[in-house]
C-alpha cells in the first residue's frame, strides 16, 4: 500500500485507487470552486488532470481561492495549480490550457480522452459549450451553479438541473439547455436566496458600467468544489 494514499484506500479499496490513477479528469475553471475540485482530486490520486482557465491570480482572489497567495499574484491560475498538484503528487500528469473557453475556442480541446468533465466557470456561453461538447463525446459532466452572494454551505446540494430552484444561474441554464435538447445535467447548486451586495460595493460596479460583481467568501465556493470532487470520485470508483 502506498502510504500517501493509505487512508484513501481504506475508504475506496485498491481497485478504486487503480481506477483513479488511470483516470483523466478535465476541470474548466480553477478559481473558488474549481481550485478545490483540483485539490481534492489530486489528493485522492487521480492520474491525469486537464486545467483550463485564462485568468491570472489577483488580490480579490485571496479571500477564497486555494491557489491565491501573496506569492502567486499575477500568475496564471493554471500554472500555479499545476505546481501545487505536482508538489502533492509528482506522478500526476497535468495539462494546462490558458484559454477563455467559448464556442470559438472549443476546437482547442478534445474531450474524447476524458473520463469526467467538471464545469466550474462563470459564463453561461462557456458553460453551455462545455456541456454540449461533453454530451457529444459521451462523457459524464457536472456543472457548478452560482455560489456568489451565499453564506450557508449547508444549503448546497447535488441535483439534476431540471430539479433545481431559487438559483438564478440554474434558471438560465435550464432554459438554455432545454432549447438545445439536453434532457439532464448533474449540478451542484444552492437553494439559499442570494444576499444583495452591500450598497457601496454595488454602486461602484454600476458606476464603472460593469455587471454587478457578486460577493463571495472562503467557505461556500470551497464546499461546492469539494461536493463536485466527491461526485467525480464516487463515479470513477463505481459507487452510486
Amino acid at each position: 500500500m502506498n502510504e500517501q494514499f493509505s487512508r484513501t484506500e481504506l475508504l475506496f479499496g485498491r481497485e478504486a485507487l487503480e481506477k483513479f490513477r488511470n483516470s483523466r479528469v478535465a476541470v474548466f475553471g480553477v478559481g473558488g470552486v474549481g481550485g478545490y475540485v483540483v485539490e481534492a482530486l489530486a489528493r485522492c490520486g487521480i492520474g491525469a488532470l486537464d486545467l483550463t482557465d485564462n485568468d491570472k491570480i489577483s488580490p480579490s482572489n485571496l479571500n477564497r481561492q486555494i491557489i491565491a497567495l501573496r506569492s502567486t499574484l499575477g500568475r496564471y491560475k493554471t500554472e500555479v495549480a499545476r505546481e501545487r498538484i505536482l508538489d502533492i503528487d509528482p506522478d500526476i500528469s497535468v495539462t494546462v490550457h490558458n484559454i477563455f473557453y467559448l464556442p470559438e475556442t472549443s476546437c482547442e480541446i478534445d474531450f474524447s480522452p476524458f473520463d469526467y468533465v467538471v464545469d466550474a466557470i462563470d459564463t453561461v456561453t462557456g458553460k453551455l459549450e462545455i456541456i454540449m461538447q461533453a454530451k457529444k463525446a459521451g462523457k459524464p459532466v457536472i456543472s457548478s451553479m452560482g455560489t456568489g452572494n451565499k453564506i450557508y454551505p449547508s444549503m448546497l446540494e447535488v441535483a439534476d438541473i431540471y430539479d433545481t430552484s431559487v438559483c438564478p444561474l440554474a434558471r438560465v441554464m435550464r432554459r438554455e439547455l432545454k432549447k438545445r435538447g439536453i434532457s439532464g445535467l448533474k449540478v451542484v447548486y444552492s437553494k439559499e436566496e442570494p444576499i444583495k451586495p452591500a450598497a457601496d460595493a454595488d454602486m461602484t460596479s454600476k458606476e464603472s458600467g460593469r455587471r454587478a460583481v457578486p460577493g463571495s467568501c472562503s467557505f461556500v465556493p470551497s464546499a461546492a468544489g469539494l461536493l463536485i470532487a466527491g461526485e467525480v470520485l464516487r463515479y470513477l470508483a463505481g459507487i452510486k
